[in-house]
């Protein structure tokens, strides 16, 4: 008789169960399409302001989503002009998109979600890209942050190391960059820029930041086997335009970033003649307009 009790209540619990999650899905989709809408308004309005108010609403109702229990797991996949990337190990995933300025330069939008089942941990990320002035050596946190919309999370070889974000940048009317930023999550307090890259002339930096032509296209990913970062080498059309990046796009030859200890050592001129896949496209394809994804941000033309 106890056996029987016991395994009624165990049934119950299961239906009590699946019913809560079944619940918190569907919410969670009405919120999707919701947030679809606005984003829909945020990208085609013709009105810079109207635009501005639109993802202003987007991050108000996001947040509000994000309250809902269960929601790390929710992919919100249909959100097509924001990118949402997750930590390999399930730990955290980030958020982040940009915004087209009627003027061609860009701001950034973003938040870090902890993977906490017990209530929402959610870390802003603030674009403070205009004041800081040595962007390369600058160690900043999510107030305070280099924006940049994120394609890929690789998780560190030990707990003592920093993650590595790769993300794009469009910059100005004239040049886009890729960005590799460490990044640093500790007893709740987010940290980005790491002093373990080495760059071109062998400097330590606390972030690696590539600045190309906007009529350009530059790859820049990750090749797990080898523990490699490989990316386009990029010079000037000659050198006369030497520093002037408007002018800078890829030469057909590669560079790199090699794990060493704990640092990511330079490489130059490196072989990927046998590393091509179906997944190149995403990073490198000047048909693309705008964002890693080739989601186009905005109708007009900057």
């Amino acid at each position: 008789m106890k056996k029987s009790i016991t395994l009624m209540a165990c049934f119950c619990l299961m239906l009590t169960t699946a019913f809560a999650q079944t619940r918190t899905v569907e919410q969670l989709k009405e919120y999707e399409k919701t947030l679809r809408k606005i984003d829909a308004e945020a990208i085609n309005s013709e009105n810079e302001m109207e635009r501005r108010n639109s993802t202003y609403t987007f991050i108000k109702t996001l947040v509000t989503a994000l309250k809902t229990p269960g929601s790390f797991n929710y992919p919100f996949d249909s959100l097509k002009t924001i990118s949402i990337t997750k930590d390999p190990s399930n730990k955290f995933r980030i958020f982040s998109w940009p915004f087209a300025n009627e003027d061609g330069t860009y701001r950034y939008y973003g938040a870090i979600q902890i993977n906490n089942s017990k209530q929402l941990e959610l870390y802003p990320l603030k674009d403070y890209t205009d004041f800081i002035i040595n962007r390369q050596d600058t160690v900043t946190s999510n107030e305070n942050w280099f924006g940049a919309q994120y394609y890929q999370i690789i998780a560190p070889s030990s707990s003592n190391e920093p993650y590595l974000l790769l993300g794009w940048k469009g910059n100005s009317p004239k040049t886009s960059m890729r960005v590799i930023e460490p990044l640093t999550i500790s007893d709740g307090f987010i940290s980005m820029g790491a002093p373990i890259l080495q760059d071109s002339t062998g400097k330590t930096v606390n972030r690696m930041i590539f600045e190309y032509s906007k009529s350009a296209s530059m790859m820049l990913k990750y090749i797990p086997s080898k523990k490699w970062i490989v990316f386009d080498h990029l010079v000037p059309t000659d050198q006369s335009k030497k520093g002037n990046f408007e002018y800078y796009g890829p030469d057909l030859s590669y560079d790199g970033l090699k794990y060493e200890k704990g640092k990511w050592v330079y490489m130059t001129n490196i072989n990927l003649t046998n590393e091509a896949s179906e997944a190149d496209e995403l990073y490198n394809d000047p048909k693309k307009l705008a964002n890693p994804q080739g989601i186009p941000i905005n109708k007009k033309k900057n």
